[in-house]
């Protein structure tokens, strides 16, 4: 007789609308335009999706020099450096910017604190396409990168007396993003934050979300892609919130599932750039094994839809 499992599924949970929008884009660029569309990297971090994609069209590029001229391109969800497009119109070239418009607004907040002269302090993690596309906004050297509280309580400005900002990645956690805050308004309490959080409204549910299970759980699957960064900050919510072994799926056929030995409660979740299909995969694949019960632990509702670009649309 199997033995029994309840899996707590943590609402809300997968695609956020910046990744519906996204993966809507390349949908119906290959309508519009035909096959092959052209995508310049990674059009969100999920190797599921980006293979569903392929198989109906898209060609993923890492830079702009292997599309062949007259051939469509879009620009990832992560938002790219302001070069990019400029060498997009340079070369003639139809290209679609599917940056996610909550990453857009953190490029506006760079380009109007640099307006205004102040010098501008990131929080998030080096080599992510956000930040790299973020920091492309500006003129090199305008933006200072912090990615933990050690090097906010050590940074050092050249001109002390200059007007600072803090503006910050939209996939990082939010309790150790209000720590490296906490820390730059403690060292220069004049420094400007942004009037909204620009942690954005789905990284910030599926981490409430997984709190709210976490008590509950012996262990933790996130589904999502290592590259993901919201999929590893859940990770590590799950971790900091008690859960003893939080760990991060890829794909059911992954699974160590020595990890369920002796386990009687199971909390799933999936990063913002994983299709619910991955999550109905790993609960099909407990179920083979257990007994399973689904609890579905739902924290908020989020109706957030966005437009797709109007050369789409038009």
């Amino acid at each position: 007789m199997a033995a029994k499992l309840t899996v707590l599924l943590a609402a809300p949970r997968g695609f956020c609308a910046g990744v519906e929008r996204a993966i809507q884009i390349v949908e119906q660029g290959l309508k519009r335009f035909g096959a092959p569309v052209y995508v310049r990297h990674e059009i969100v971090h999920n190797r599921f999706v980006v293979e569903e994609l392929e198989q109906k069209g898209a060609v993923f590029v890492d830079e702009l020099d292997e599309v062949p001229e007259g051939a469509p391109v879009v620009f990832s969800a992560h938002g790219v450096p302001k070069s990019i497009p400029a060498e997009a119109e340079r070369r003639e070239m139809i290209y679609v910017d599917a940056t996610c418009p909550l990453v857009s607004k953190v490029h506006r907040e760079a380009e109007r604190h640099h307006a205004d002269g102040r010098m501008v302090v990131l929080i998030g993690h080096a080599g992510h396409p956000e930040i790299i596309g973020t920091m492309g906004q500006l003129p090199n050297g305008a933006v200072t990168l912090v990615e933990t509280r050690e090097q906010a309580e050590s940074i050092e400005f050249p001109d002390p007396d200059r007007a600072l900002a803090y503006i910050t990645q939209t996939t990082l956690s939010v309790d150790d993003t209000a720590e490296i805050v906490e820390t730059l308004r403690r060292r220069f309490p004049n420094i400007l934050g942004p009037k909204k959080e620009d942690i954005c409204y789905a990284t910030t549910n599926r981490q409430m979300a997984v709190k709210a299970i976490a008590d509950r759980c012996d262990v933790l699957f996130v589904v999502g892609a290592p590259n993901s960064s919201n999929s590893r900050r859940l990770v590590e919510v799950g971790s900091n919130a008690g859960v003893a072994k939080a760990t991060l799926v890829q794909r059911a056929s992954e699974i160590n599932w020595e990890q369920l030995n002796g386990v009687s409660v199971l909390g799933v979740t999936a990063g913002a750039s994983a299709p619910d299909v991955l999550v109905e995969e790993v609960i099909a694949a407990c179920r083979e094994r257990f007994d399973v019960t689904v609890e579905e632990i739902v924290t908020t509702q989020e109706q957030v839809e966005f437009k797709l670009p109007s050369i789409l649309t038009a």
